[in-house]
């Protein structure tokens, strides 16, 4: 439960930090006065000044935040507010698009890795002690090329070859990790341990990607999974599906229990949260950056006339409220889901 954790906090403050990051690199080149940027939420465990800007550590370990110079008040010197509509909006959508890039780096990865697939290479993932595979030196790590000078593509193909060959000695053409390839024998058992195969292997089907071919896959994915979330959403608040909404520490439980089954499914979670994260931060929603680009918009409608800064102030501060208590709902809903030992995969 500790490393769970630890793994979640960990990727959750690098997406949201990530974020931040955006809103601080475009402020800075944009001349916007950044009064401080933090990891993690006060209270302040420590903190330095460099320049004009205050770098804090604090004691809430959920990501981080920028204060920038009068977001809303352009009489503020070097205000956010007092630049042009152009440079609000970039610094306004930075922190989204670096979580949209980040997502697409990160599903893009994770097709460096083997996956899972129908047919591809077949992996050995298991082999039981003293069976006619360990006696023949097949190990963990190996792929099975071919059998009797048969190539197999897939677990399916493999066993067919092996249940062909009960009580007879075959010949297959092993791939070690370091490249090398061996041709071995061995006799399927006609009547192998209980659980044990006629080999004594258990086997898993992967298929590796070429590097050109990785940005196009994860940009495929993005779009799938930007499809399942609406589609998912709609659904829980439709009725038609069961679910629930996460917040921080749900998504840090859900990450840490993704972390153990691999680094596929790790990668492809976090591009996940770091997708939704972004879209979630572009909806027209008061106290969080879509609702600082409405106001922009509206401003733009209304030929450049702006909303009084203590008008959209208070619209942003009653939102703020409305997150805090749904953020306390939902936290309240995760804990508990802990308390009672619940795991968010099966």
């Amino acid at each position: 439960m500790f490393i769970t954790i630890i793994i979640g906090l960990a990727v959750l403050s690098a997406l949201i930090i990530t974020h931040e990051l955006g809103h601080f690199i475009t402020a800075k080149a944009s001349g916007v006065r950044v009064e401080e940027f933090g990891i993690g939420f006060p209270p302040r465990l420590l903190s330095f000044k460099r320049g004009e800007t205050r770098y804090s550590l604090n004691a809430i370990p959920f990501g981080g935040f920028n204060k920038l110079a009068g977001e809303e008040d352009p009489n503020v010197p070097r205000s956010l507010a007092g630049k042009s509509r152009g440079t609000r909006l970039l610094v306004l959508s930075a922190g989204s698009l670096m979580n949209l890039l980040l997502a697409l780096i990160l599903f893009s990865v994770s097709y460096l890795f083997p996956r899972p697939a129908a047919s591809g290479q077949v992996v050995v993932v298991q082999v039981t002690p003293g069976s006619p595979a360990a006696i023949a030196g097949i190990a963990t790590g190996d792929i099975i090329l071919s059998v009797n000078g048969q190539p197999v593509v897939s677990s399916y193909e493999l066993q067919q070859h092996i249940m062909n060959n009960l009580g007879k000695e075959t010949t297959l053409l092993i791939q070690h990790p370091d490249s090398a390839k061996t041709s071995i024998q061995l006799i399927p058992r006609l009547e192998p341990p209980e659980g044990q195969g006629a080999v004594g292997i258990a086997m898993s089907t992967v298929k590796r990607y070429p590097l050109w071919q990785i940005i196009p896959l994860g940009a495929i994915e993005m779009v799938e999974t930007v499809i399942m979330w609406v589609g998912g959403l709609v659904g829980i608040f439709t009725g038609e599906a069961a679910g629930s909404l996460l917040g921080p520490v749900g998504i840090v439980q859900l990450t840490g229990e993704v972390a153990e089954t691999g680094i596929v499914s790790l990668l492809s979670v976090s591009a996940m949260i770091s997708l939704i994260l972004g879209i979630m931060n572009l909806l027209p929603l008061p106290a969080i950056d879509g609702g600082r680009i409405t106001f922009l918009f509206l401003e733009w409608v209304r030929r450049g006339k702006r909303i009084s800064p203590r008008a959209e102030g208070l619209v942003h501060l009653i939102g703020l409220v409305l997150f805090l208590l749904l953020f306390l709902a939902i936290t309240y809903q995760d804990i508990m889901r802990l308390i009672r030992g619940e795991t968010l995969i099966p």
